[in-house]
């Protein structure tokens, strides 16, 4: 005769579920011995991104730049209890194989409860690949998050990449590195109005950054706190279309110095050649955005 165990998977580690009474069965699972043997294997690496998510991304850094901890989400999803974890084994796996299993995360996330309201907000999946070598992880793992950030941004979410070598500045220290783990991990969350920057990096080409704002828009108009991103959000929009109705060739041109009356206090500008400068002027706003 088979065994078989009845287990409520949780965030952040594996709770046995003993009362067979147990009313929830939407939050239970089966497992068979291999499969208990494969999550006995998969413990420590669970436990190790458990202590970097409530030691590091839920704690202040010096280096940080900022008040709070590494990542404002962390500390309320911890308490709400809405980070699932996954491990997922990749060994001797291709980039587009990676693809593959990401991809079907997506709906997971999104059916994955809650669904609504605000607590949806702090919901977020961790992928933990523990087969990958740090010196694999800028291609399998930068590599596969930024083939499919297109995918999971048209739904309103953000898939993110962590691994002990990634180079991501802060975005208030150029010299901090918020996106080290102690092992290579793509993150799923819904979008927030902090991820402007993220979504308006004018390294990608201009039809990229407009299918992002977009979502950025279509998700957030509605809930957004912050006015002044989404005002933001539309003048780079506007600025991407501009820029992709010129064939993304922009002339370099010379800026007049602006002169300065005697009663202002500001110094008159130097002179600055702006790839940019020509699609600013048609739109009379300043280029540089504030967050």
């Amino acid at each position: 005769m088979s065994l078989t165990i009845c287990f409520k998977r949780q965030q952040l580690g594996f709770f046995v579920k003993t009362d067979l009474l147990f009313k929830d069965v939407r939050t239970m699972q089966l497992y068979a011995p291999a499969q208990l043997d494969q999550l006995q294997r998969d413990l420590p690496y669970f436990n190790e991104i458990t202590d970097w998510v409530k030691n590091f991304l839920a704690k202040p850094h010096p280096e940080l730049g900022r008040s709070g901890p590494v990542c404002p989400f962390v500390p309320r999803a911890l308490q709400l209890n809405t980070i699932r974890l996954e491990v997922i084994r990749a060994k001797d796996l291709e980039q587009q194989q990676i693809e593959e299993i990401v991809k079907r995360y997506r709906d997971v996330f999104i059916e994955l409860e809650p669904k609504q309201g605000d607590l949806a907000f702090y919901k977020a999946i961790m992928l933990v690949f523990p087969d990958i070598p740090a010196e694999d992880a800028f291609k399998l793992i930068d590599g596969v998050q930024q083939k499919l950030k297109p995918f999971f941004v048209e739904s309103g979410l953000m898939l993110g990449e962590f691994h002990e070598r990634n180079e991501g500045e802060g975005l208030h220290n150029p010299n901090f590195r918020p996106l080290r783990s102690p092992i290579p991990m793509l993150a799923i969350r819904f979008m927030a109005e902090s991820d402007l920057p993220f979504l308006d990096r004018l390294t990608d080409e201009p039809q990229v950054r407009i299918q992002y704002l977009e979502a950025y828009i279509n998700r957030l108009s509605t809930t957004i706190k912050d006015e002044r991103k989404l005002t933001n959000a539309r003048k780079a929009l506007a600025l991407a279309h501009a820029q992709l109705e010129q064939g993304n060739t922009v002339e370099l041109i010379q800026i007049e110095p602006i002169q300065v009356e005697p009663n202002q206090t500001e110094p008159a500008q130097t002179p600055s050649k702006c790839p940019f400068a020509r699609l600013v002027n048609l739109f009379n706003r300043p280029f540089r955005l504030s967050f």
